[in-house]
């Protein structure tokens, strides 16, 4: 009983074993999972990969961000699953290649001569004709005929009932198959020199050596050597950045949850770097003059690796991938954003790109400790800016359109426009201020002003508070030197309740006929009132939008104070009151500082409508000072990938065999031919029938071409040998 059950159990397992081999090696198997990779591949394509975790969040939603980090869909190309179809790929089409292989190459050796007369009459292509030789001699001429055109021939001697007839058997066009089996090994190849050049030996490694992911910061000498990978690693693909001046022998590969530290053989030096611009300022040529340092020998080998012209040492090409900010040196300044509430001196700060500096109370004033992160320097910045100038005329620069320019003059500095204008804006300075919570805000902010089209160079100060938002601007208005100055004294004194009562006072006394001085009275007041609610007084009004100020408040406190049906000319009223006490403290402030008073021009227009709108904005700024770029010293660094890729010669053969083997089986035809030559009366008949792969109007025409040459003015089959259809 148990040797009978033993055996039912061996018989058992030896039919799944040859159903499982039968599986991986069905054509239809290795297609499936050939789909699957295409699939994965287009999402690997459409879905920009290995970016931060909250970007994912903000375009697809917690939950689904979820589930897509859980299938890999963020990694594709090392995801597990992904190389494991891969694996079964190449199993699958290994298993169809041993499989077929040895029938193909069997069948190149068979000519078929034993094929019956009988058996010919059936073909679709034949032909039959008499021939005036005797059937030896007329079989070693169409044989020899067959050869002399390239075909592979063999004859048969047969002896029948009317004497020896003999058999022609030919083939051509055998590299059809050959192309089968080119065309199934180069998707092996392929897929193996991708397994080698992919992540499949850095997890074998981490799974056999303990090598884990680096998940911290600091430096990388400090990193621990079991998130280190030996400079005898067979394959890896990282980044390394170098800095002008500085050598560094450590890549970086990204991992999921971390990264891994790639010792290399030798170490790059960068001498010096170089970029060539266009005329509209964009980027044309990266390029690195560097020194390799070989770690073995010491021998230091000088080179210049260019986009596209990679360098190459021991092994490992080096490609130039970008550039970077070494750590230049910065000067920042400080400019007051709320100075009516939060004590904020203006002060000048150095540091370095990718260090930070802690803001003490002493220097943050009421807005408590800070960190300032010094995140990036950009000397060159390209925007694209249209739009014509600001029509000329004589103006009041007291009266100050604010409906039609703050569509205009709000968001984003490259705003969509329908011409394209490409021009190089100058440096800019991008850093983070986090407060003592670790909560952090990025700005971006340009060194010089710029002009947007309408004819007011304005200082963009850019500000998100998160990497997948995009900068929003602040337009602060230059003065004719080309300064903040002239902004910033007006905003100074506007959080100044005496000097805003001074302004109003100067207001009203123009303003009003000296014969009417009652009418100056409540001028006085309504300018008053409407400067402190732009100020954002909190006895101006009561409510938030009044402490906040802005235009804002002066909306809300039209609501709430005067009827529906009057609201649209007390609000035209109101504004421009509003401006005019502005334009007398803008004045006020020149004098002052011992400057001459603003003219009654179109560019003074232009400034005091850019002014009310930058005032009204910075009541919502989120941060209690802003830091300009004044000076900096750039240091620029190369961004380089390294790769030692084993599998990229494997993957050049895998191409060229798929070149070859889709070449022969779409443009080679294979081709049997056979003539049986018999004996009648005092010569011969013969009877020729052919056969192809793939029926096509050549292998008709090339059929006619040997029939009149073979056979000579042969015609068609006689009706009575047709067979039936």
């Amino acid at each position: 009983m148990s040797v009978s059950t033993h055996g039912i159990r061996v018989h058992s397992g030896s039919h799944a074993l040859r159903a499982g081999l039968e599986l991986l090696s069905s054509m239809r198997f290795a297609i499936s999972l050939l789909t699957v990779i295409c699939i994965a591949s287009v999402i690997g394509t459409v879905l920009q990969q290995q970016q931060p975790y909250g970007n994912y969040v903000n375009q697809f939603g917690p939950f689904w961000a979820q589930v897509f980090d859980a299938a890999g869909l963020y990694r594709v190309y090392s995801a597990w699953w992904f190389l494991l179809i891969l694996a079964f790929l190449v199993v699958s089409t290994s298993l169809c290649i041993g499989r077929s292989t040895p029938r193909i190459l069997a069948d190149l050796k068979v000519y078929k001569e034993n094929i019956r007369e009988q058996s010919l009459r059936a073909f679709a292509q034949r032909a039959e004709a008499d021939l005036p030789e005797a059937p030896e001699a007329a079989a070693r001429r169409i044989g020899g005929l067959l050869a002399g055109g390239g075909w592979r021939v063999r004859l048969q001697e047969r002896s029948t009932a009317a004497g020896t007839g003999w058999m022609v058997a030919a083939k051509a066009g055998a590299a059809n198959k050959i192309g089968y089996i080119a065309a199934h090994s180069a998707i092996v190849l392929v897929c193996i020199g991708g397994l080698l050049d992919g992540d499949l030996v850095v997890r074998a490694q981490m799974l056999l050596h303990g090598k884990t992911p680096y998940a911290g910061g600091g430096m990388i000498a400090d990193v621990a050597p079991r998130h280190r990978l030996a400079d005898t690693n067979p394959t890896f693909r990282g980044n390394i950045l170098v800095a002008e001046g500085t050598q560094s022998s450590n890549a970086i590969l990204n991992q999921s949850d971390g990264i891994l530290v790639q010792e290399l053989p030798f170490s790059i030096e960068l001498k010096k770097f170089i970029v060539d611009y266009y005329s509209t300022g964009m980027p044309k040529l990266f390029a690195s003059e560097v020194v390799i340092h070989d770690k073995a020998t010491g021998a230091a080998h000088p080179a210049r690796i260019e986009v596209n012209h990679p360098a190459s040492f021991k092994g490992v090409e080096i490609y130039q991938s970008s550039f970077d900010d070494g750590g230049s040196r910065v000067v920042l300044q400080a400019v007051p954003m709320h100075p009516g509430r939060a004590a904020v001196k203006p002060f000048e700060i150095e540091g370095t790109v990718g260090g930070s500096s802690e803001l003490a109370d002493g220097s943050g004033g009421a807005a408590g400790k800070m960190t300032l992160e010094y995140t990036a320097l950009r000397t060159i910045n390209v925007e694209n800016f249209a739009g014509g100038k600001v029509g000329a005329g004589s103006v009041d620069v007291r009266k100050v359109d604010l409906r039609s320019a703050i569509d205009a003059r709000l968001g984003a500095a490259n705003k969509t426009v329908t011409q394209k204008e490409l021009r190089n804006v100058g440096p800019s300075i991008t850093y983070r201020l986090r407060d003592a919570a670790g909560q952090a805000r990025e700005f971006h902010n340009y060194m010089l002003p710029v002009d947007t089209g309408d004819g007011v160079p304005v200082f963009l100060l850019g500000m998100r508070a998160t990497p997948a938002e995009e900068f929003r601007y602040l337009r602060i208005p230059a003065d004719e030197n080309g300064a903040m100055d002239g902004f910033l004294r007006l905003h100074a004194a506007l959080a100044d309740p005496a000097r805003r009562a001074a302004a109003v006072q100067r207001y009203a006394t123009q303003a009003v006929d000296p014969a009417r001085p009652e009418l100056g009275a409540q001028l006085a007041l309504s300018a008053g009132r409407a400067l402190a609610l732009f100020a954002g007084d909190p006895e101006a009004a009561e409510g938030s939008a009044a402490r906040q100020g802005g235009l804002q408040a002066i909306s809300d406190f039209m609501e709430a104070n005067v009827p529906e049906a009057e609201r649209a000319r007390a609000g035209e009223v109101l504004v421009r009151i509003l401006n005019g006490a502005l334009f007398e403290l803008a004045q006020d402030t020149r004098r002052a500082a011992g400057q001459a008073p603003l003219p009654a021009d179109e560019a003074t227009r232009g400034f005091m409508t850019q002014a009310v709108l930058s005032l009204s904005d910075m009541a919502l700024y989120p941060a209690p000072m802003a830091f300009r770029l004044q000076d900096f010293t750039q240091v620029q660094a190369s961004v380089f990938q390294v790769a030692r890729a084993p599998g990229k010669t494997v993957v050049y053969l895998g191409c060229a065999l798929l070149i070859v083997g889709i070449f022969a089986m779409l443009y080679v035809r294979e081709r049997r031919l056979w003539v049986w030559v018999a004996p009648r009366a005092e010569a011969a008949h013969a009877m020729m029938a052919m056969s192809s792969n793939r029926k096509t109007m050549d292998g008709d025409r090339e059929f006619a071409h040997l029939q009149q040459k073979l056979l000579g003015s042969a015609g068609p089959p006689e009706p009575d040998t047709l067979p039936r259809t």
